[in-house]
């Protein structure tokens, strides 16, 4: 895989001075970039909403069919609060100075039916590294949808925007049952798992057994324990994952792909004209700063440039270092966006994917 090359002309020492206030933000404040006492309870918070729920339904509700489908239910909201405020930043070698600890908490994702290898490659490799070039940042690139003016525009992107949130429904399902694999097939091809310490042999059957692993607890359990239809069981784990899907695309989606981003297709020599930190500021964008339950439960993800810029902070800062990173963007001429609310957010991601789907951009 040909690696992007960024405009390093273009404002250099932004970056350099960025890091350094920031920098000198945690020494003056004698604070730690990693979790503190609020993440650690946040942490306990989601995975009690995940797990919790799931015994009530295996002992005490193992009969109730109104109960299961709210266990389910409370179950998708932990399990995505476990992605996008603990699995998250652990994955990023955020959540902890001493890496075991990241790396065992990046394990969460196995309980929500995902890779950790194959999603470190996608998101923390590909999205980070290459946020919304073509053929590179696999988060804008689908059969699907048309997520950027270049790609070419199939008749069914007419209705995209419509038909958005089934397919974002999806998402998670999609994980369990084939994107992994065929993701561990595809970056073995691009030489992207040497990175991750495996190769393709080990991956997949490291992925089977987690798969297994997830399948038996979340699936087949509750089909052995559970004294109801389990067609009815079925449909209430496949809500868990729709509801998760929707909540998990309805965060990361208002982030890059709005009115405001930019999208790019590097040149024949394989360049952007940014530099890095640059472009990150150009194809990404804040939302809803100052709603505080919805920065808690996202994770901080609403700070999705602070998350671009500094995905090695734990999430917990963001809204401090924002003010840093706007100034500092401002100062050097450099784009900073961010919508004042959730909703804006979104209706921002829809209008752009109704005028990527019928070739008004």
């Amino acid at each position: 895989m040909e690696p992007i090359r960024f405009n390093l002309k273009d404002r250099p020492d932004f970056h350099k001075v960025l890091r350094k206030k920031v920098n000198k933000y945690f020494k003056d404040n004698n604070i730690s970039k990693y979790a503190d006492a609020g993440m650690m309870f946040k942490t306990a918070f989601m995975v009690c909403l995940y797990l919790v729920p799931f015994v009530l339904m295996l002992t005490v509700f193992k009969a109730n069919v109104g109960m299961m489908f709210l266990m389910w239910i409370l179950m998708s909201f932990g399990m995505s609060g476990i992605g996008l405020s603990v699995m998250h930043d652990a994955n990023h070698g955020a959540y902890s100075k001493n890496q075991t600890v990241n790396k065992l908490l990046g394990y969460l994702l196995i309980l929500a039916g995902g890779s950790d290898v194959n999603w470190r490659i996608q998101h923390n490799v590909l999205h980070h590294t290459y946020t919304n070039i073509e053929n590179y940042d696999e988060d804008i690139d689908t059969q699907v949808f048309r997520m950027s003016p270049t790609q070419k525009r199939k008749k069914m992107h007419r209705f995209q925007a419509y038909y958005a949130t089934f397919f974002y429904a999806l998402m998670t399902f999609y994980w369990v049952v084939s994107k992994d694999i065929e993701g561990v097939i595809r970056y073995d091809k691009k030489d992207l798992l040497k990175g991750q310490g495996t190769n393709l042999k080990k991956a997949i059957v490291t992925i089977i057994l987690q798969k297994i692993l997830y399948l038996s607890i979340f699936l087949v359990l509750p089909l052995m324990v559970l004294d109801i239809s389990p067609g009815l069981i079925i449909l209430g784990w496949l809500l868990k994952h729709a509801i998760t899907g929707v909540i998990l695309a309805y965060v990361f989606q208002p982030a890059h792909v709005i009115e405001e981003t930019e999208f790019y297709v590097p040149d024949e020599n394989l360049s952007v004209e940014s530099n890095w930190a640059i472009h990150q500021l150009r194809t990404t964008s804040d939302f809803a700063q100052n709603n505080r339950l919805l920065t808690w439960y996202v994770g901080g993800l609403n700070y999705q440039v602070e998350h671009h810029l500094f995905p090695n902070i734990c999430h917990v800062h963001y809204r401090a270092i924002s003010k840093i990173v706007k100034e500092t963007a401002e100062e050097y001429g450099v784009p900073y966006h961010s919508h004042p609310t959730f909703y804006a957010a979104l209706k921002s991601h829809f209008t752009t994917l109704n005028k990527f789907g019928t070739g008004a951009l």
